[in-house]
């Protein structure tokens, strides 16, 4: 099978010439200046729609995380207000009288 491949590869090489050989890092230059000028029009923009996208997740995670109990209907006419969601004193179990144990020789 690597004799078959060989006489290939050598045939591909001689073709390979200066024009094709500067066409190719004419190709590569272009495509590299065209991707830099691309990327300083569209990136800005891209990279501030990510950080608005955070923000509002950021800002709805800390509404969520305090329970915010104001909440408007959709109609914006009235306000209600959800005691159920209030947050309450936690009370901690006592689970007995501390202790102090010493050991005995």
């Amino acid at each position: 099978m690597e004799l078959l491949i060989l006489p290939k590869i050598i045939q591909i090489m001689q073709t390979a010439g200066l024009s094709n050989i500067v066409e190719t890092i004419l190709v590569i230059y272009f495509v590299y200046y065209a991707f830099k000028f691309l990327a300083r029009l569209f990136l800005p923009l891209l990279v501030k729609k990510v950080v608005e996208k955070a923000g509002a997740n950021f800002q709805q995670q800390q509404q969520n995380a305090q329970g915010n109990s104001w909440y408007k209907t959709p109609n914006n006419d009235e306000i209600i207000i959800d005691t159920a969601n209030a947050k309450k004193t936690r009370e901690t179990k006592k689970v007995g009288d501390y202790v102090d144990y010493e050991e005995i020789d």
